[in-house]
């Protein structure tokens, strides 16, 4: 018997994808990808057997930051459509039993958007001054750190038409917003339930540790931050009960864990921490580095969930790491001298693996595997890679990768009106890598990553289980037990590129249903999971 599961939970058991629109499929033939190309691969991605959709910002937007700058929270940006492609999105892809995640950006805006030009046009003191935050210098608040260090030397930009100083904790046409204003609470909120009353059925919080600044602090994870996501989350339970809210905190674990307050805050956060540690476990091949950081993770509320993901976004972050081992880090992963970026790696997960099949199989082994809810980040069930002769991060979000047509399938218009060309190296080239190819592959990285998620999705234990770590004999061997009610799953996963014995409890292969027990051989790279008899 299974206890009694709450259908507001659903995010408990969820597989999510992420999907930048522009990346994924053009439906008009301009060069950039749209609603209406998205909604022709929903089948796709309901295929994959993922249970959520996450799309990334697609508002009115300079498209400085990939959309992260909205210049208008309450319309869509023209090129991905209009509100009513985004209705007919959000529609079809309930019809397909996936659930949708949007973004409510909230820590910044664009320079663009009405708000900030509103502001730095009103009188100093006044409310509409006043929705974000200025000063004659800049040399307030110091010990905030800078975030993008590669484009940014100051946390504070210069406004002639306002004279004065305006402070962004991101890039510098990224002004933040005032929270302690109360009208831009009411902003939010109001934003909140434009969207949500549409159908949304989670919120992406981005960059939400930096909502308030103070003087004598870093500006990260004040105590007013967790009172207004208190707040958010009252009016949300209230609202629109069963809408899940996702944190963007990138902490170490013991502050990440607040953002969950007791079961008042966000119902789900990103394991930064994590993250950067299943790659330095897979160069190792030692199981430490994963333990080590779980076991200084503390103890979440029954209703909160942690979200696993193998980059952010496209991106491996190397923030929440010592500084020995982000060397290492560097070392290892970053030895094209463009990868670094900020403080992470811009890469793809197939060129960070060498484009091994094992490693990148291994990588999604681990991602499947964990206690908590995974994110796969669009085209790593493919293998896609990425090209960093393009500039910021768009050398990891090039367009999808259909089929060996021209434009990789992605789009019907001329290649010269494209947003970004496709790949078309001899290594990770959409003549090779694509859908089309290994959807007819019955032996591809596509096809196992469907089979991986449709047992994952037979056995709730790995977003409901409690975890039980064993102390397997070879260090390379990460061993751990999940249990839900009367259900049991072991998992086993060798992280080294060599054979390692482990000892596997009675049961059946999760997979091929065949009897295992006792001392079993790994070969490089292999997991198992073992079902309870």
């Amino acid at each position: 018997m299974h206890p009694m599961v709450n259908p507001h939970d659903w995010y408990k058991d969820a597989v999510f994808y992420e999907v930048p629109i522009r990346s994924f499929c053009d439906g008009n033939g301009d060069g950039f990808g749209d609603f209406d190309g998205l909604i022709s691969k929903l089948d796709y991605i309901a295929d994959l057997g993922v249970t959520a959709v996450w799309v990334l910002p697609f508002y009115p937007s300079p498209l400085r930051d990939d959309g992260y700058d909205i210049a208008d929270y309450h319309s869509v940006d023209s090129r991905y459509g209009d509100m009513k492609d985004f209705r007919r999105f959000v529609t079809e892809a309930h019809r397909r039993n996936l659930k949708v995640v949007t973004e409510l950006v909230i820590n910044h805006t664009s320079v663009d958007n009405a708000w900030f030009q509103r502001a730095r046009m009103a009188p100093k003191g006044s409310s509409e001054r006043d929705f974000y935050v200025w000063s004659d210098t800049a040399e307030r608040f110091p010990e905030a750190r800078i975030i993008f260090t590669f484009t940014e030397d100051s946390n504070w930009a210069w406004d002639e038409a306002a004279g004065a100083f305006y402070w962004h904790r991101f890039f510098s046409h990224q002004p933040d917003l005032n929270y302690d204003n109360p009208a831009v609470h009411a902003a939010v909120f109001e934003i909140l339930d434009y969207w949500l009353s549409m159908g949304v059925d989670g919120l992406r919080l981005d960059a939400v540790p930096y909502l308030y600044v103070r003087e004598g602090t870093n500006g990260e994870n004040l105590p007013e931050t967790h009172a207004f996501l208190k707040k958010l989350r009252a009016h949300v339970d209230e609202h629109f009960p069963g809408t899940m809210l996702l944190a963007e905190a990138n902490q170490w674990p013991e502050d990440a864990v607040v953002y969950f307050g007791e079961g008042d805050e966000s119902h789900m956060n990103y394991h930064f921490p994590l993250m950067p540690r299943l790659f330095m476990a897979a160069a190792l091949g030692d199981r430490n580095p994963i333990q080590e950081i779980l076991a200084r993770t503390p103890a979440i509320p029954d209703s909160a969930q942690w979200g696993i993901f193998v980059r952010n976004h496209d991106e491996l972050t190397l923030e929440m790491v010592t500084d020995e081992e982000r060397a290492f880090m560097l070392k290892t992963y970053a030895r094209d001298p463009r990868a670094p970026m900020n403080v992470g790696i811009r890469r793809r997960l197939a060129p960070l693996m060498d484009n091994d099949p094992r490693k990148i199989r291994l990588m999604l082994s681990l991602l499947f595997s964990l206690p908590g809810s995974p994110f796969l980040y669009y085209g790593d069930e493919i293998g896609m890679g990425d090209d960093l002769d393009l500039p910021d991060r768009d050398g990891v979000r090039t367009p999808m990768q259909w089929d060996a047509s021209e434009n990789a399938g992605f789009s019907t218009g001329p290649s010269s009106a494209l947003y970004a060309p496709p790949i078309s190296d001899s290594t990770y080239g959409y003549s090779s890598v694509n859908v089309a190819a290994q959807e007819a592959d019955p032996g591809s990285l596509l096809n196992w990553v469907r089979e991986i998620i449709a047992v994952r999705s037979r056995h709730d234990v790995f977003g409901r289980g409690i975890v039980e770590w064993l102390d397997a004999a070879d260090s390379a061997v990460l061993a751990f037990r999940l249990s839900h009610g009367e259900t049991s799953i072991l998992v086993a996963i060798n992280l080294a590129d060599r054979a390692a014995e482990c000892n596997l409890p009675a049961g059946f292969d999760a997979f091929t249903g065949a009897p295992v027990a006792g001392p079993t051989v790994l070969e490089g790279y292999e997991f198992r999971w073992v079902t309870a008899r």
